[in-house]
């Protein structure tokens, strides 16, 4: 258990001091400033052309560009670039190291291939956490600093859902703790493709190919495409939505988040499979 957890530390260690892990933070810290200062100037103006429409249905009152709604904007935002982040990363956790031929000092190592491969991994895992984290600081925390707290008004596929401030907070956890599961699959499938490819480039650009070809098929309302898209991870990844309806869809939250998990598995699993019998003396 400690030679694991020594591999693991020092696995970390080395995803986070790579140069390219910080793009990943500088890109969702300008983002979010970047979103919130465009609010912050024109937001009112925005809204007020929107409820303006509903003033005849509802009668609104309090401070409707508030930080939960910012955080809810800036979520659907960068859950569709944040992918892309973290393959970026987590592509060549193992290729990188085969192309350069370090991965051969690490297998003189008593560690099983195995350990290796879970302790890479969990660090792409911490890497994820970490992004996530940094997004909910400036998201939703900074954003409740600038705008207040308030109800939120959500459209989803029901229409417009308006969740209490004092009802909300519960549901910002479970969607970050969605995220965090949808991103898991990203890194497992970066890993998985890490495994098999030899160079640093073609892993994370088949992982981006890869979501933006599934993400392509799920924005068509086709029969053909309608029979894949319940086993394409992309279509649960925006499952976290589902979380500001009321009632809330429990069921089908809980199937896409056994589709993630399962995905997780079947990544991981291949990933180990071929790492152990992999020819890294050529």
């Amino acid at each position: 258990m400690k030679e694991f957890a020594a591999i693991l530390k020092n696995e970390m260690i080395k995803t986070i001091r790579r140069p390219r892990s910080f793009i990943g933070f500088a890109v969702i810290s300008f983002i979010c400033l970047m979103l919130q200062g465009a609010f912050y100037q024109d937001g009112k103006e925005i809204l007020a052309t929107v409820t303006g429409q509903l003033d005849n249905v509802f009668s609104i009152q309090g401070n409707i560009l508030n930080g939960n709604l910012i955080c809810y904007i800036v979520l659907q935002t960068l859950i569709v670039q944040m992918p892309l982040l973290v393959a970026f990363v987590t592509g060549d956790l193992i290729s990188g190291e085969t192309a350069s031929g370090s991965i051969r000092f690490l297998l003189t190592t008593p560690a099983s291939r195995t350990k290796i491969v879970l302790a890479k991994w969990l660090s792409g895992l911490m890497y994820t956490f970490l992004l996530l984290l940094v997004l909910g600081i400036f998201a939703l925390f900074v954003s409740r600093a600038i705008f207040g707290v308030g109800d939120l008004m959500a459209m989803n596929s029901e229409g417009l859902t308006v969740i209490r401030a004092d009802d909300i907070n519960w549901r910002w956890g479970s969607a970050f703790l969605i995220a965090f599961l949808s991103l898991s699959v990203v890194a497992s499938l970066g890993t998985m493709l890490s495994t098999i490819m030899d160079n640093s480039i073609t892993p994370i650009v088949t992982v981006m190919a890869t979501i933006i070809i599934f993400t392509i098929i799920g924005m068509f309302d086709m029969k053909s495409f309608d029979l894949i898209k319940p086993f394409l991870f992309t279509t649960h990844m925006i499952s976290w939505r589902s979380l500001f309806e009321d009632p809330i869809p429990l069921n089908t939250i809980l199937f896409s988040c056994g589709v993630l998990f399962l995905h997780i598995i079947i990544f991981l699993g291949i990933a180990i499979y071929y790492f152990k019998r992999k020819d890294i003396t050529t």
